[in-house]
This record gives C-alpha cells, structure tokens and sequence, in this order.
C-alpha cells in the first residue's frame, strides 16, 4: 500500500507539474517523426482564379460581435480552474476561491492609492487611454492585450510585477475614464485659451499702448485701415474720374476766358470801400520798390536829402494793394502777359491813382 500510495503521489505530482507548465507532450520519441508535416501552400490553377469586384450591391452581414460595454466591470475568469489530482490529495495547495466584489472593491482601492492607473502600462510603456485594462488580484493593472500577450509568451500565469501565481483578473475602465477627464481639460484649456487671445487682440486694437513708439505705430496702424476701409467702400472707376478733371478744366477755362473778354466795372462806392479795406491793412511801403508810399512815415534827415521821390503818385489795385504808380507801370512793362496781374495776389485788376 506505501509503493502504491507513492506511485499515485508521484503520478499526481507528475501531472499537476504538466498542467502548471503547460506542457503538452512529453513523449521520449523524436518529435519531427510523430508530426504530420504537409504541404499546405498548393499551386492554385490561374484559369480558375477570378477577380472579386465589390460593387456594393451585395449585402453585408450585420451579425457584430457584441461590444463590451464601456462602463461595466467584470470579473475575466469567474469560474475557478479544474483542481488537479495532487491537488485533491493535498499534496499542492489549491488556488483560492472566487474573490467577492467586497474584496475587489478593497482591492481597486488599493490600486487607486498607488496610481496604477495614471501610470502608463508596465508592459508596453503606454498609457491606457480607450482600450481595456485588467485589475489583478495583487492590484497591478495592465492592458488586456498586454497581459494576454504576456502570457501566451512566457507559458506560465505569473503577475509581471510581483511574479505572483494564480491570480485572478477582472476588467476595469479606471484608465479611460481618466484619459476622457484629462481629453476634457485639455480641450477646456484649449477653448479657454483661444477666448483669452481673441481677447487680447481685440483689446490691441482698441486700447493705444502707453509706450510712444507703439502708441505711433498704433495710430499709423489705425488711420491705414480706415483709408483702406475707405478705398475699398469706394468703387473708383479712373477714366470716369479723369474725365471728370477734363471737364472741369475745360469749364474753369471758359470762365477764365469770359473774365478776360468782359471787364468788371467798379463804381466810386466801391473804390471807397476798396480804399477803406486797403487802409485797415495798414500798408505803409510799396512792395515792388519797398519804398515808403507817403512822406509822413520818414524822419526830416531822409525828407530833406530825398524829397523828389516822395512826389510820385501812388496807385489804388481792385484787389485792395497800393503800389508807387511809377513802379507799377515798370511791372506790367516787364510783364508778358495781355492782361496784367497783380504782383501780390497774381489777380487781374483795375486801378486808380491816388495823391501821397
């Protein structure tokens, strides 16, 4: 009964270490003999080949896999694994019972006081954004793809982080609802900041800077834009405008002309009122000769060495400017004009000689 009992013990022992291990064949012949190896690349008949050409008139299958809700958590393997023979003899301890959501709920607890979920992933260096994470029951979370992926590579079920064994898995989204607060603040943060430069560009343009060279550029700014405004509003059409020019000119020269043929006559009430305008301006001396225009003006020295050329008459212009008649005759002498003008206000006038 003891060799029988050692026998089972080391049978069950056997076993459960090819279960742990996974592994699959342990038979001591050559295993490239045991294999079936075939060909499974066949040469394919071109004649029977034929193009596919989607034309959209065929009807696509709506049978989708059903898509894990975003929000709910679950646990990945509820049911326990088969127990072993040494396990049921006791000589291996059996993996734990089902955790209770009470436990995982202290669990994730844990996990959150670590920040395993703000952390990037401890596989892959990625954080978890949308896609699913796992909460182990040692509370290290990582990508269901990644942990999956650890797994199928290494053989055995171990947590990456604490090499601890038969754990439990379930599904949690704390890693996506993170990365949708942080999308949100930072497109809170965008949105705000572009209210804030809008804001600040419209108080540029309408608050003048402090600064003198800013507060020049400003207003140079300020004033292009109105004439630009201005341009812009107006639809200037250049040969309507330059003709517009050339009928005006050709207007100004008929009046100028009908001016010329047609002397204005000025009556002695008016040359009063010219005399009197020409005496509120005070004109003292001629402006062609700069010389005194009445005797009164000069000290008795001057009157008694030159008392010839205070004698010379002075002469009163339609356009109220008084001149020695002498020196104006030697104007419109030198002048070439038909018609004289005067030679402060360049107008054509009439005169009248007055006595000094």
């Amino acid at each position: 009964s003891e060799r029988e009992g050692m026998a089972v013990s080391a049978v069950a022992l056997q076993d459960h270490i090819i279960h742990s291990h996974q592994l699959q064949d342990l038979s001591l012949a050559d295993p490239f003999k045991s294999r079936n190896i075939r060909n499974i690349y066949k040469p394919v008949n071109k004649q029977m080949a034929k193009a596919v050409i989607d034309t959209g008139l065929r009807k696509k299958s709506t049978h989708h896999k059903n898509k894990e809700d975003a929000e709910r958590e679950y646990v990945l393997d509820p049911n326990p694994p088969r127990l072993t023979l040494a396990q049921k003899l006791g000589l291996v301890e059996p993996p734990s019972l089902p955790l209770t959501p009470e436990e995982w709920a202290k669990i994730k607890q844990r996990s959150i006081q670590h920040g395993d979920s703000i952390q990037p992933c401890a596989i892959c260096r990625e954080e978890f954004a949308l896609q699913p994470q796992v909460l182990l029951s040692c509370s290290h979370v990582f990508h269901k793809a990644c942990l999956k992926a650890f797994e199928k590579f290494t053989g055995k079920k171990s947590c990456p982080m604490c090499r601890k064994k038969q754990y439990q898995t379930r599904v949690i989204h704390d890693g996506a609802r993170l990365y949708k607060i942080k999308c949100a603040i930072r497109i809170q943060a965008s949105w705000r900041g572009y209210i804030v430069r809008k804001w600040y560009k419209n108080l540029r343009k309408t608050v003048p800077p402090k600064d003198s060279k800013l507060r020049k550029q400003f207003f140079e700014e300020k004033v292009q834009q109105i004439s630009s405004r201005l341009l812009s509003s107006y639809d200037i059409n250049l040969d309507e405008f330059f003709a517009e020019i050339d009928s005006t000119i050709a207007a100004s020269r008929d009046v100028f002309q009908q001016v010329e043929e047609k002397e204005i006559f000025v009556s002695e009430n008016d040359w009063e009122k010219i005399q009197m305008q020409a005496l509120r301006q005070e004109i003292v001396d001629c402006p062609i000769c700069i010389m005194p225009l009445s005797s009164t003006s000069q000290p008795a020295s001057i009157l008694s060495g030159n008392s010839n050329q205070f004698s010379r008459q002075a002469v009163l212009l339609s356009c109220s400017h008084l001149f020695h008649h002498t020196c104006l005759q030697a104007f419109e002498e030198f002048s070439l004009g038909v018609r004289h003008i005067c030679p402060l206000c360049r107008s054509y006038y009439q005169k009248k000689v007055l006595e000094c």
